[in-house]
């Protein structure tokens, strides 16, 4: 391989950034290499395109540099930097093709290297080039493969595996009881306790010494627990304690021993466990919960205020919610009967540390619910309930019941929004249910109108009920009542902003909906013509399907034509087309004249123009005597010569000689040139003449006057023709156009047998522009 290096190095520095660029040739072909590396670790990361060819690298700093990095380029590379929110970020693109490394490890110091794909590193290499990857060969990889470190280092220590507790070797042949250990624990979770019982019974046939023997036993006993298998609990704990007294569930063993003690009536032989627990493991959460199961075992033999004392003890002990919430659970049992005040606090503290605890004893919940009801506690006893309904679905058969139960206590508390809820929860699950007569009683119950109240006191309530009841019929109501007011109130604007909202109201229910929301656009369209707000009007006119009386049509037009909304307004005038009022319909005739021109309906301008001019009297004298000009401006856009001809007549009777009918004056001159008559066009261009003389505007120059002259020249009136060409002498034409004028100027000279004038105009045309068609006829000229 043949390498040179082209490029000198290149370094900047800025904030410890460098960036060198090298060239080299590989095999007779040129690359180039990109180093860029700083103190701190940076991320770069290529942009790719949809052929998935590397477009782009942006590498990101989180540090700014103290100047400017200038920018780098190469026959490979363009390199240059910027900073976006605080970020310095180096762009590098390729002229041909690049590759990007992360260079994670220094060859000269580690003796491990493998396959890494990182995102940060403090060294990256890009290597820039044409077609073939120099240096580095790819290969497709499987993704099954692995991807095994290289080691350079050539001499290792001698390597030693996995101890057991006596210093020997540990060589596991098989992984089955690792296999059937998790199964077992999975078993506990789902409750599957036979199961998880015969595989234990198997594990520890087929695998006695199992590394896995302490934690089977373990499970064994609290499997044991579970099924109230009392007597194998304490064989196995005894067990258990005598063969692994270090284990780290001793605490917990202990625990179920001393219950199990109890709950068989050997109450001497629990006091010893439970006393070792609570003496050698003080303050863990296994002696908490021997606080609950020594207050479970004074109770049931009568000692209840001894038994309150531990329940109280572990709830104010611990940090656990499962301890906190049994404790909490038993005291609430064991004070209902005398104090429903006390009990309804500690089932409050269930609640809020672990509220689907009471679905755990759902029976002795359902007591204690009622109980507090009976007692008056009706918002503890509604949260009770609540927190069952939310682990319970309706196929059980205590929900309905329990549902209604909820939504009546709540009635009778001061939380009259969760009350509402409650009883509609009721209503929407059991429309035809067994209790429903109860709850629409106790929802009727909850609210009342108040009509005193002003307007802003009403519209603040309506929102309000809107925002607390979304989806709820008193939220529908609200929203239908408040759009009323609004309308009573002639707020239509705030009105129409509701109109999606009041679409979706129970058109069964509400069924004027409709009618408010047409109400409230007419009136909002009125409002805005009044005030001349032409934009909510066309708005209005294209949401709405409304019709407002004959009064308002000026207005709406007027808006429309501002608007361009020419569709509504030929529609509001062509109501008027056929009034028996001349007047009216005289000016709805003239506006609807105007909109087909400006849509280009220029047959039915005619004929609507026709019908105009019929119905004026006095066309001087006529508001309406511009729909003279308009067919005009029909006829020529139709080509209709003669039509043209007798309308040009009738505009000149009526305006004379105005400044506005310039262009059509034009018209007329090349509509005389088309039919080759000299007198049309003498006529119009002489008008035209005047017109920019008396208005100091030339705009139709020279045309006009190169028009005039040549038809003056055919008429031999040679004198007039000299004016006229003569008349461009003060005006400023481009080289062509003075050319041209001074040849016809030396023509015109020439007809009237000033030859040595003529020769001068010739000569002026040459000089003017001598490579035009004008100057070769002059030179012509001059040569004869």
């Amino acid at each position: 391989m043949y390498r040179y290096i082209l490029l000198a190095f290149i370094t900047l520095n800025a904030f410890a950034l460098e960036i060198s660029i090298e060239s080299a040739k590989d095999n007779f072909t040129k690359y180039s290499i990109l180093l860029i590396s700083d103190k701190s670790s940076f991320v770069c990361q290529e942009l790719k395109d949809d052929l998935d060819v590397t477009k782009e690298i942006v590498c990101a700093f989180s540090k700014k540099p103290a100047q400017l990095v200038p920018s780098l380029q190469n026959d490979f590379f363009i390199v240059h930097s910027f900073t976006k929110k605080d970020t310095f970020f180096v762009s590098i693109k390729p002229f041909y093709k690049m590759k990007l490394i992360a260079n994670v490890f220094d060859l000269s110091k580690d003796d491990t290297v493998f396959t890494a794909n990182v995102k940060m590193a403090k060294s990256w290499t890009i290597i820039g080039y044409k077609k073939v990857l120099p240096l580095i060969k790819q290969e497709s990889k499987s993704e099954l493969a692995l991807n095994f470190p290289f080691f350079l280092d050539k001499d290792k220590l001698p390597y030693v595996g996995s101890l057991d507790l006596q210093g020997n070797p540990v060589k596991i042949k098989k992984v089955e009881d690792v296999t059937e250990y998790l199964k077992i624990k999975r078993f506990f979770k789902k409750k599957r306790y036979d199961e998880a019982i015969e595989m234990i019974d198997d594990v520890l046939s087929a695998y006695p010494h199992t590394l896995f023997k302490s934690e089977l036993i373990y499970y064994k006993i609290k499997i044991n627990d579970k099924i109230k298998n009392y007597d194998n609990v304490i064989a196995l704990a005894k067990e258990f304690l005598r063969e692994y007294s270090s284990d780290e569930n001793v605490p917990e063993v202990l625990s179920l021993m001393a219950k199990a003690y109890a709950k068989i009536g050997q109450n001497t032989d629990a006091d010893y466990f439970f006393d070792r627990l609570f003496s050698e493991h003080k303050g863990n959460v296994y002696a908490q919960w021997g606080y609950i199961y020594k207050g479970e075992m004074l109770e049931s033999s009568g000692a209840n205020k001894e038994a309150i004392k531990y329940y109280k003890k572990a709830l104010y002990t611990t940090k656990n919610l499962e301890v906190a919430a049994s404790a909490a659970f038993h005291l609430t049992k064991i004070l209902i009967s005398h104090s429903p005040k006390e009990a309804a606090k500690y089932a409050m503290k269930i609640i809020q540390a672990k509220p689907d605890f009471f679905m755990e004893n759902i029976k002795a919940s359902m007591k204690i619910m009622q109980t507090l009801a009976d007692a008056g506690e009706y918002k503890t006893a509604a949260a009770i309930a609540d927190t069952m309904l939310h682990s319970m679905g309706p196929t059980y058969d205590e929900y309905e019941e329990l549902l209604k139960d909820k939504a009546l206590w709540l009635a009778k508390t001061k939380d009259k929004k969760a009350a509402l809820a409650a009883l509609n929860s009721y209503i929407k699950k059991f429309p035809d249910g067994d209790y429903i007569d109860d709850v629409q009683t106790a929802k009727d119950g909850l609210f009342f109108e108040d009509d005193d109240q002003n307007s802003s006191v009403k519209l603040a309530e309506y929102d309000k009920l809107i925002q607390e009841y979304q989806g709820d019929f008193i939220a529908d109501k609200a929203l239908y009542e408040k759009a009323k007011l609004l309308l009573r109130e002639k707020r239509y604007e705030a009105l129409l902003a509701m109109e999606d909202e009041l679409k979706n109201l129970d058109s069964d229910r509400f069924t004027d909906v409709g009618q408010i929301i047409k109400e409230a656009a007419v009136g909002l369209m009125e409002s805005s013509l009044q005030k001349k707000n032409c934009k909510n009007v066309l708005v209005i006119a294209n949401d709405y399907n409304i019709t407002l009386s004959n009064s308002w049509d000026d207005g709406i037009y007027e808006c429309g034509m501002k608007g361009g909304d020419f569709k509504l307004c030929k529609s509001v005038a062509f109501k008027h087309l056929k009034s028996k009022n001349i007047q009216q319909r005289k000016k709805w005739l003239y506006r609807y004249i105007k909109i087909d021109f400006e849509t280009g309906n220029y047959s039915e301008v005619v004929d609507a123009a026709k019908d105009l001019i019929a119905l004026i009297e006095n066309a001087k004298k006529s508001p309406y005597k511009e729909v003279y000009r308009y067919l005009f401006d029909a006829y020529e856009r139709l080509e209709q010569k003669e039509n043209m001809i007798k309308t040009m007549a009738k505009i000149e009777d009526i305006f004379g000689l105005d400044y506005k009918d310039i262009d059509r004056y034009v018209a007329m001159v090349n509509l005389g040139d088309e039919l080759k008559d000299d007198n049309m066009i003498i006529k119009y261009a002489t008008k035209v003449m005047r017109i920019q003389k008396r208005s100091h505007s030339h705009a139709q120059s020279p045309f006009i006057e190169f028009a005039l002259y040549s038809a003056l020249m055919n008429k031999h009136d040679y004198n007039k023709a000299l004016s006229v060409i003569r008349s461009l002498d003060t005006l400023k034409l481009s080289k062509n156009e003075r050319a041209r004028q001074k040849y016809l100027l030396g023509m015109a000279l020439g007809k009237l047998w000033r030859d040595e004038e003529a020769q001068k105009a010739y000569n002026e045309a040459i000089k003017a522009d001598p490579s035009s068609a004008w100057a070769k006829l002059a030179k012509s000229a001059l040569e004869i």
